[in-house]
């Protein structure tokens, strides 16, 4: 199998590091770069981003799959539906100590199907993330 038929290991990456804040204790939070194929409440994304809390207490009927990550969840008290392309997720990490891991975005996001030039290329840095508003949520940690 040619590189480029490969899978991207970023839905995989994702599911292991939610399973790792889990089975720790810790409170599993991505950070999603928002464009119209992102669904989200759009009065809650600041600077074209938002952050997500996926833990298992925070949503219902989560789906972490290899294209979408999907799931219901309140904002102000209002059920929403939450449905995020893989590739629009910018990091997942622990609220607790920011440990996780950052990922490219990429500008034109197309299903892993449709993708002829498979995942992002391991010589890319990662994006820097933004810093903490007011001290309201750890800052994430880059592991090498």
């Amino acid at each position: 199998m040619m590189d480029a038929d490969l899978p991207s290991t970023r839905p995989y990456l994702i599911r292991a590091l939610y399973e790792w804040c889990t089975d720790n204790g810790f409170t599993p939070y991505v950070a999603v770069k928002v464009d119209q194929t992102v669904q989200v409440p759009r009065e809650y994304v600041q600077g074209g981003e938002i952050v997500l809390n996926v833990s298992y207490d925070a949503t219902s009927s989560l789906k972490l799959g290899n294209e979408f990550i999907e799931f219901k969840a309140r904002f102000g008290g209002q059920p929403r539906d939450i449905m995020v392309p893989v590739g629009r997720v910018m990091a997942i990490y622990a609220r607790e100590n920011g440990q996780g891991m950052a990922f490219p975005v990429q500008d034109d996001v197309q299903p892993a199907s449709e993708r002829s030039d498979g995942a992002a290329s391991p010589d890319e840095d990662p994006p820097t993330t933004p810093a903490p508003s007011a001290g309201q949520r750890p800052a994430l940690k880059r592991v090498k």
